[in-house]
């Protein structure tokens, strides 16, 4: 029989096999996710998930065809719902303004709900076509997003003195930033936190 690691080593691609080794895909994924920001990608092998997860390289294989295709779908995780979060407030009815202060609170909810792949997702650099696809999506975003900021503006609901695109950056920087502190586990809840963001962005701190 052949070697049913050998995809990872010569590039050959390696189909996944019938059975039950043990682990689901779930779990598969997330534990490359997790390795990936921990070790970085190109350093992270299917023989380090396999340790990881107890099981034998094979085991691995029966769930994913390569570790490319991980990459894959751990940046899926973090796109899909937030594409369709904003897709959904500029398809929406109501003034920009509301539709942009409800993204912004459901961008916090999907990066907490999807915390280690949107982690993932924010540290992509291009080096391979999936990151580059990643990427491409991930400026598709962002002009949305900055469509929906000037619309704001235009409306007369957002101070016109600032550059619509520099507001976006800004606002979802914060939103991103929040990947290098927020706990789950913390006392402060994800609705709080979300609640708290889009108080700062629009409201700022100043007392009412």
């Amino acid at each position: 029989m052949a070697d049913q690691t050998s995809g990872e080593a010569g590039g050959e691609v390696v189909r996944p096999r019938r059975g039950r080794p043990g682990h689901d895909q779930p779990a598969v994924l997330a534990a490359a996710i997790d390795l990936f920001n921990r070790k970085g990608y190109d350093a992270t092998s299917i023989g380090d998930i396999a340790e990881a997860l107890g099981v034998t390289k094979s085991a691995v294989y029966h769930h994913v065809a390569s570790k490319e295709q991980l990459l894959a779908e751990a940046l899926d995780e973090a796109l899909v719902e937030l594409e369709a979060t904003v897709a959904h407030a500029v398809g929406a009815d109501g003034s920009a303004y509301e539709r942009l202060r409800g993204v912004v609170r459901r961008s916090v909810e999907v990066l907490v709900e999807h915390q280690p792949a949107v982690t993932l997702l924010l540290r992509v650099h291009g080096n391979s076509e999936t990151e580059r696809d990643a990427l491409r999506r991930r400026r598709a975003i962002d002009t949305q997003l900055a469509a929906l900021v000037r619309r704001a503006t235009e409306e007369g609901a957002l101070r016109g003195d600032l550059d619509p695109d520099l507001v976006s950056r800004l606002l979802f920087g914060m939103v991103n930033s929040l990947v290098e502190w927020f706990r789950s586990t913390g006392p402060v809840s994800p609705e709080q936190l979300a609640a708290a963001v889009a108080a700062i962005s629009f409201e700022g701190l100043t007392a009412p």
